[in-house]
């Protein structure tokens, strides 16, 4: 069985914020399976399993907040026993400018506090995850980022997050089918801002959150 993580917070008021991307893309991974999540208490988050691509796959949505995201992971590993060369994690990234993507297969947390969290809970840094590029065009302080992560997008900043959304998408199915390495390839060199961006303008507890 594959395990695929989506990182983010629970409650509606961080729908459509850039910490909850990793939600996000799970959400569309399960929908295009015609599978439904549900609440587990053994894995602390909502888990949706079912064949995805012909592969057998749980996809986990952590509800414990953000910081403490590898409870959830950890509890479910307990109970479905899943190789870490099967496991891929999916979160934003504020160190990777908006319209990339990078999928690799090991590395640090590069200050991500989910996949912090994860490591440590883990022991080890050696799985694979998909990031996001969330970082603001313009300079921002490090208060305001964190407000910027936490607050729904707006205009043409949320139109190309959804288009980020279905690429991260395509690069989850590709490293299901074709593994980490093939998925690296076809997807870590496109960037979406460097296309026309004129179709966008004229479309219309303890834990923390971040």
């Amino acid at each position: 069985m594959r395990l695929i993580v989506g990182l983010g917070n629970p409650g509606r008021r961080y729908d459509g914020s850039p910490h909850n991307l990793g939600y996000e893309v799970v959400d569309m991974l399960t929908a295009r399976a015609g599978l439904k999540f549900r609440a587990s208490l053994r894995s602390s988050g909502l888990v949706a399993r079912g064949m995805l691509e012909g592969i057998d796959a749980a996809l986990l949505k952590p509800t414990t907040y953000m910081n403490l995201s590898g409870e959830a992971v950890g509890s479910f590993l307990r109970y479905h026993p899943v190789d870490l060369n099967e496991l891929l994690v999916i979160s934003d990234d504020t160190n990777l400018p908006m319209g990339r993507l990078r999928i690799r297969e090991g590395g640090s947390h590069g200050g991500h506090k989910g996949l912090l969290s994860i490591i440590q809970v883990l022991g080890t840094n050696a799985f694979a995850r998909l990031r996001i590029g969330v970082m603001p065009q313009a300079g921002i302080e490090e208060d305001e980022l964190i407000r910027y992560v936490l607050t729904p997008l707006r205009g043409e900043e949320r139109l190309l997050m959804g288009q980020m959304k279905e690429l991260a998408t395509s690069a989850a199915l590709c490293y299901l089918t074709e593994g980490v390495a093939s998925a690296a390839n076809k997807y870590n060199k496109k960037d979406l801002m460097a296309t026309d961006t004129s179709a966008l303008r004229s479309e219309g507890n303890g834990a923390s959150e971040t």
